[in-house]
């Protein structure tokens, strides 16, 4: 499972022109399904992300986790974290789980999210066209992975 994490000001995803999840300040968070990923590599992970101490204390210092600034969640499936480009210049994305599979765990990882005590979990919506805004934060730009 690969998680791309945003710190952002504000995010939204769009689809069909409706706005369908919208955050202020928090993370916008892309997630990536692999065939070998499973319930224990989310939950890992969830708390890899909702413990994750990137947004500055008092000092200025990257010290505080989304949870320690009551900060909001917009997670976004996103099978192209997998592919593969290493021949040609068409990606291939086969090392991406199968769409079942993937939309299963993407859900639970969603409904992990909203039972850490995050104020607010938005998403987008699995296999739509999505059109995706935020405002990035800082930049700051993290990639979390764990694999079977």
């Amino acid at each position: 499972m690969k998680l791309v994490v945003q710190r952002v000001k504000n995010a939204n995803v769009v689809v069909e022109n409706e706005t369908i999840g919208e955050i202020n300040q928090g993370f916008m968070v892309l997630l990536g399904v692999a065939p070998t990923d499973t319930k224990e590599i989310a939950d890992f992970l969830v708390q890899k992300l909702v413990h994750l101490r990137i947004f500055e204390d008092e000092n200025e210092k990257m010290n505080l986790s989304i949870q320690d600034i009551d900060g909001e969640l917009l997670i976004v499936s996103q099978f192209t974290l997998y592919a593969n480009c290493n021949h040609g210049n068409r990606p291939s994305f086969t090392e991406a789980a199968k769409p079942d599979m993937a939309n299963e765990l993407y859900e639970y990882f969603v409904e992990k999210c909203k039972e850490e005590n995050i104020k607010k979990v938005a998403t987008g919506e699995f296999g739509a066209d999505m059109q995706v805004s935020l405002q990035n934060d800082g930049p700051v730009t993290i990639i979390l992975e764990k694999e079977a």
